[in-house]
């Protein structure tokens, strides 16, 4: 009787943009070809017959990816729709694999090479790719909508520092500078020449206009006698600096536009998804898509416990002999861990100036194992533990949360 390993000729694949490079290999660690094929989806078919010519006898194609989101997802979702087999090989373990063949040389076809020993190795353990769209798509929306912010954040610095210089007060100007009636302002007012230059009247409407008419004539006032007071003189070069301000607001309310519209896709994405995640207070449009973008098809995780080593949230145990310690796990899914941590926070710490709380069951769970002698951080690890359960069982029963009665703390 064959050994299940023998059943598989062994294709490893190292992505890339143009073109992916392909090693096949027996069970035995074997050569037995090596093609190149481009990335487009019209050469597929002919790639295919090519690796089953040099398939070995009695024997079918598997596949390993390293690359199964970006640049192989293509070939993936080809092979997966014409039944083959193939599943992800991690990319670390493709390095450690490098690095144990004792090579200085990395080419193509020593990374290929390296996923089709990858696969051979770890045949039963690899996850399967599913290239399903929606859940591509929710992970692109999310990675989109982080990258919007994080520039947003650069931005928002870069007109901190630029206000700063004309305006020294500009605190007392506007609290939030991201607010529709500040972008508005340092927009025609780049620096204190221009609003002097113009009239309280033209100040008050435009303020009114940006605002929606919550803001009333006396803050076009207030503004007025701030700047006279600051006594701000033009400089030599005021115009290279009025544009640098303007352009930043320009950019913000661009980047603010796509935010918007980013989130809005997001949000008719979830309707596709039979959870529903957003029947617990605390996890919004944007939490929700995480959730789903880094967790996938909760069908990959058998039970919590898997799903809560996968987060980072399990403790790693390291033992030998009678003796073991467990340690933070810091090799699981960073991202994951980081929305399951907002997500405790959510649920145990009073929100706003009346300090509502959105789960008291949670937040009684929270003092009541700092009162068993946890730490604040040790606490909410475990409130955390305890979430990975719910999320699980709502997305694998697709059921919704039945909410505790918010309180209020004070």
């Amino acid at each position: 009787m064959l050994h299940p390993k023998m059943l598989h000729t062994y294709c490893g694949v190292d992505s890339h943009k143009n073109s992916h490079t392909v090693v096949l290999m027996n069970c035995f660690h074997e050569r037995l070809g090596e093609l190149v094929v481009s990335n487009t989806p019209s050469d597929f078919e002919a790639f295919l017959k090519q690796a089953k010519k040099l398939c070995a006898k009695g024997t079918t194609l598997a596949f390993g990816f390293e690359d199964t989101t970006s640049f192989g997802r293509s070939l993936v979702k080809f092979l997966v729709e014409h039944k083959q087999l193939v599943k992800h090989v991690n990319s670390n373990l493709v390095t450690a694999e490098r690095n144990a063949m004792n090579t200085l040389a990395k080419t193509d076809s020593i990374d290929a090479e390296c996923a089709c020993r990858v696969l051979i190795n770890r045949f039963d353990s690899l996850p399967n790719a599913n290239p399903k769209d929606k859940y591509w798509l929710m992970t692109k929306l999310v990675n989109r909508r982080d990258s919007l912010m994080k520039n947003n954040s650069t931005l928002k610095n870069q007109l901190h520092s630029a206000v700063a210089d004309v305006y020294p007060n500009y605190k007392k100007i506007f609290k939030l500078i991201l607010s529709n009636s500040s972008l508005a302002f340092y927009e025609r007012y780049p620096s204190p020449k221009h609003l002097l230059d113009s009239s309280v009247d033209e100040l008050a409407q435009l303020l009114s206009s940006a605002s929606k008419k919550r803001l009333k004539d006396k803050k076009a006032y207030d503004i007025w006698a701030v700047v006279l007071a600051d006594g701000v003189k033009e400089s030599q070069h005021q115009s290279s600096h009025d544009f640098i301000v303007k352009s930043t607001v320009r950019q913000l309310r661009n980047n603010l536009l796509e935010i918007e519209e980013t989130t809005k896709q997001m949000e008719e994405l979830l309707t596709h998804f039979d959870y529903q995640l957003q029947s617990m207070n605390g996890i919004s449009t944007v939490l929700a898509a995480s959730l789903i973008a880094e967790i996938g098809d909760i069908r990959r995780f058998k039970t919590p416990a898997s799903l809560a080593t996968y987060s980072a949230v399990a403790p790693v145990t390291y033992a030998s002999g009678e003796s073991g310690v467990q340690y933070a796990n810091s090799k699981g899914n960073r991202r994951l861990n980081e929305t399951f941590f907002q997500l405790a926070l959510t649920q145990v710490i009073p929100i706003g100036p009346s300090k509502k709380l959105l789960n008291p069951v949670m937040r009684e769970y929270y003092l009541k194992k700092q009162a068993d002698g946890k730490t604040k951080r040790q606490a909410l690890k475990l409130v955390q533990r305890r979430l990975v359960n719910i999320i699980w069982r709502m997305m694998t029963d697709k059921v919704p949360y039945i909410n505790p009665e918010p309180s209020y703390v004070g």
